[in-house]
């Protein structure tokens, strides 16, 4: 929901903000051009009144061919005058608006003259949204504010195999995707206009889902977090949810960095496409956790079970961010360096280890 929430706002803004762009050079032109059209169609209605009294005398044997023939050529040369003089005296009306135009265009920055600057691109890395209304100097796209959504899959690992992603060992169920991220971050440059270093630092949520291999399901009995076989009826899904708030601190890498000249100064290209490598650390806070229990029995073919869990979580996560992008695609590694369960557990795999996509991006 908060996916479609972003999407569609951004999705609406940027129509707005495009539609505004176009209007202020198209209303001279259509305002001219509306007002020749009312000139044309007015001298036409009354040419056509004369014409057609010509051609009553005509059929009344009150002129001749000759006569209709001439005082026909007499009329139109009348209102072929008349329309050219009424142009000529909105003539000045059209040259100023040109003239504005013109000045706008060599005075203004070529950056606002709408070149990439609201843009939705959707590929392999998912949407990436612009919105740079207020960006008029390449200075000004070194720092921005975005909001970031990924997929993610959660694997847990021991601390002596730290990257034992989907390890057959854990009493864990292997699974690809199970796991979200969003961020909301703050990014600009380190250094002068031509460093390929900025910092990004953000808020976010995370949320990791883990299920229990076929047939068992996570229990709390004597305030010890446990994994057990089922045993109240036929297990349709089960699922263990920890929820965090969390705070990132990142550097970004510009790889291929490309530079534009503005004003005599050179920037860095921010709006090219750019190879980049993201490293960074995150602190988080546990929030939530709880169990999901779906299941039938001969009384029932939907039971849902859902319990608090209040041990064997730990609090506060703190890990390591390792990632890697191109134009809008990014991918990352995220590892945490302390347990997500503690002591109160009898799991043996406990540090949390992720990978995600970002399948949207919005640009502020």
């Amino acid at each position: 929901m908060k996916t479609k929430i972003a999407l569609m706002t951004a999705l609406m803004a940027f129509s707005y903000t495009f539609s505004q762009e176009n209007q202020s050079e198209q209303n001279s032109l259509t305002v001219y051009s509306r007002k020749i059209d009312s000139i044309v169609v007015s001298e036409k209605i009354k040419m056509n009144k004369e014409l057609d009294e010509v051609d009553k005398d005509f059929k009344k044997n009150k002129i001749g061919a000759d006569e209709k023939q001439k005082l026909k050529a007499d009329i139109a040369s009348k209102y072929e005058q008349s329309i050219n003089e009424k142009i000529d005296a909105r003539k000045t009306e059209f040259e100023e608006a040109t003239r504005e135009m013109v000045k706008d265009a060599v005075l203004k920055p070529i950056d606002s003259l709408r070149k990439d600057k609201n843009q939705i691109v959707m590929g392999l890395g998912g949407i990436k949204i612009r919105m740079a209304e207020d960006k008029v100097t390449p200075a000004d796209y070194l720092k921005s504010w975005e909001y970031s959504v990924a997929i993610v899959g959660t694997s847990y690992t021991t601390k002596d195999k730290p990257f034992g992603f989907l390890n057959n060992s854990s009493e864990f169920k292997n699974t690809v995707l199970n796991s979200g991220v969003y961020v909301a971050r703050y990014e600009s440059q380190l250094g002068g206009y031509k460093s390929p270093v900025f910092y990004r630092i953000g808020l976010g949520y995370r949320w990791d889902q883990s299920k229990a291999k076929y047939g068992r399901t996570f229990t709390q009995e004597n305030k010890i977090l446990d994994i057990k076989d089922f045993t109240k009826g036929n297990l349709k899904d089960t699922h263990i949810n920890n929820h965090y708030i969390f705070v990132p601190a990142e550097l970004k890498f510009v790889l291929n960095p490309k530079y534009v000249e503005y004003n005599g100064t050179e920037y860095l290209d921010n709006k090219a496409s750019q190879f980049t490598i993201v490293t960074g650390i995150y602190g988080g806070v546990r929030i939530a956790s709880n169990i999901y229990n779906r299941y039938s029995n001969d009384y029932s073919k939907r039971i849902v079970e859902r319990e608090t869990i209040n041990h064997g979580v730990n609090d506060l996560i703190f890990g390591a961010k390792l990632g890697i992008g191109y134009a809008g695609f990014n991918i990352f590694v995220q590892k945490d360096f302390t347990p997500v369960f503690n002591n109160n557990t009898t799991l043996t795999h406990k540090y949390g280890l992720q990978i995600g996509i970002e399948i949207m991006n919005v640009n502020f």
